[in-house]
Parts: C-alpha cells; sequence; structure tokens
C-alpha cells in the first residue's frame, strides 16, 4: 500500500444507490425501494423493476416517503448490507 493511497481506493468503491423509504418502523433500521428501467429483451419496452433493500439508520433520522441514497457494506445483520449515505429529499 502506497502513503498517498486512500482507504476507499484501498478497498475499492463501493455501490450506491437512490430510491425511496416504504418502512421506517424499526430501530436503526430502514426498507429502501429502489425504482430501475429495464429494457424488455424481445419487446424494446422499458420494464420499471423495483428491489427492496434494507438500509441501516444509526441515528433514525428517516421518515417514510424521503429519499436517500444508500451504499453497500459488511453485514450489519441476516438482511441488512446497505446503510444511509445521505437524506437527498425529505417527504412532504
Amino acid at each position: 500500500m502506497k502513503k498517498d493511497e486512500s482507504e476507499e481506493q484501498r478497498r475499492g468503491l463501493k455501490k450506491s444507490r437512490q430510491g425511496y423509504v416504504v418502512s421506517s418502523v424499526m430501530d436503526k433500521s430502514v426498507v429502501v425501494a429502489v425504482v430501475t428501467f429495464k429494457k424488455h429483451p424481445q419487446y424494446g419496452k422499458y420494464v420499471r423493476r423495483t428491489k427492496k433493500y434494507m438500509a441501516h439508520d444509526e441515528a433514525n433520522e428517516c421518515n417514510q416517503g424521503d429519499r436517500v441514497n444508500i451504499v453497500e457494506t459488511r453485514p450489519l445483520s441476516k438482511n441488512k448490507r446497505w446503510r444511509v449515505q445521505t437524506i437527498v429529499e425529505r417527504a412532504v
């Protein structure tokens, strides 16, 4: 390892996603729904795909409807492998 290498460069880039908080009932955890559009292989039409991720919210500051950025992290529990990085937009 060189002196000028940062921690992030050494470990590699982490995946990040942006989605909406669907559930924030749990303590220090939220469920984030991430919507992607994938082109259908045969018909060419774009199909909406939704995937839910459980993310760690240390400060319990996310509420339902908030738009958040989540980042991949080490396994924190049975289902949690993501953590909330920033809240992009608050729910009205």
